[in-house]
């Protein structure tokens, strides 16, 4: 059985940081690049940043680009979000999701339909 679970949420001020963690199971981890999503109350879900499979390349939506770190830890079927200078408009649940395409750009990996796999999300609260 796959699974994606999320976890690390919570309700941090502004400018604080939070450390989004996504445990994977029931699939080849190591095949699959591994992207972050968000979805806000009344928004669409928005993909916040992916890691490829080996991990060397990362994609990061413009709003989060140099406040956001995505990783990932293939022997540990782990990825993480680390997310700095955080603003309200953070505030959203976010999840992570697994596709096996491995050379697609940000446009690709940006859209939630190209993501076979999707975990529970967990919520992030900013206050301001």
């Amino acid at each position: 059985e796959v699974q994606l679970q999320a976890s690390g949420g919570g309700l941090v001020q502004a400018g604080g940081s939070l450390r989004l963690s996504c445990e994977a199971s029931g699939f080849n981890f190591d095949d699959y690049a591994i992207g972050w999503f968000r979805q806000a109350p009344g928004k669409e879900r928005e993909g916040v940043a992916c890691v490829g499979s080996s991990g060397e390349r990362t994609y990061y939506a413009d709003t989060v680009k140099g406040r956001f770190a995505v990783s990932r830890n293939n022997p540990e079927n782990t990825a993480a979000l680390q997310m700095d200078s955080l603003k309200p408009d953070d505030t959203a649940v976010y999840c992570c999701a697994a596709t096996p395409v491995f050379n697609g750009g940000y446009d690709y990996y940006s859209v939630p339909s190209s993501f076979n796999y999707w975990g529970q999300g967990t919520e992030v609260t900013v206050s301001s």
